[in-house]
């Protein structure tokens, strides 16, 4: 788990506008690392996390593409059914809200990234180091009613 440099980039909903700037960070030599691209009417959000994060935003500003620049948390989940939801429990339970999330096709050793926007990131980091066992991992004793027990 670790905090990126995260940018949301906003384009024109134009064909065209997203393999310019996908080819200029290629010519740069800049990897993207994550990506996410939301439409809407007017202009399309792409998000993404990349490999030089300085380069990428020099380059955005010589394309004059509006840029905003946040910090995300990227953690690092088993690529296994319930996964997001016990990261999202975790979150929930320390009342602490997820704007936005997306994640990775897959990462080193059959893992996934997750990466989530949440108000505070070093205390969204401290309570999910916290919580090794989820609440999955706990094994529940399950006990009849009184009224059914005999």
């Amino acid at each position: 788990m670790k905090t990126c440099t995260q940018f949301s980039i906003f384009l024109n909903n134009k064909p065209g506008v997203l393999t310019q700037i996908l080819q200029e960070l290629g010519k740069a030599k800049v990897n993207i690392v994550t990506i996410s691209m939301m439409d809407s009417m007017e202009h399309t959000v792409l998000r993404m996390i990349v490999s030089n994060p300085k380069e990428a935003h020099s380059l955005f500003k010589k394309l004059s593409v509006p840029v905003k620049v946040s910090d995300v948390l990227a953690v690092t989940l088993p690529n296994r059914p319930g996964a997001a939801a016990d990261l999202c429990d975790r979150l929930a339970a320390a009342h602490i809200n997820i704007g936005y999330m997306y994640c990775t096709g897959g990462a080193r050793g059959g893992k996934t990234t997750v990466v989530l926007k949440v108000p505070d990131n070093k205390k969204a980091m401290k309570i999910l180091d916290g919580a090794k066992s989820t609440r999955r991992d706990m094994k529940v004793k399950l006990r009849r009613p009184a009224a059914t027990r005999r």
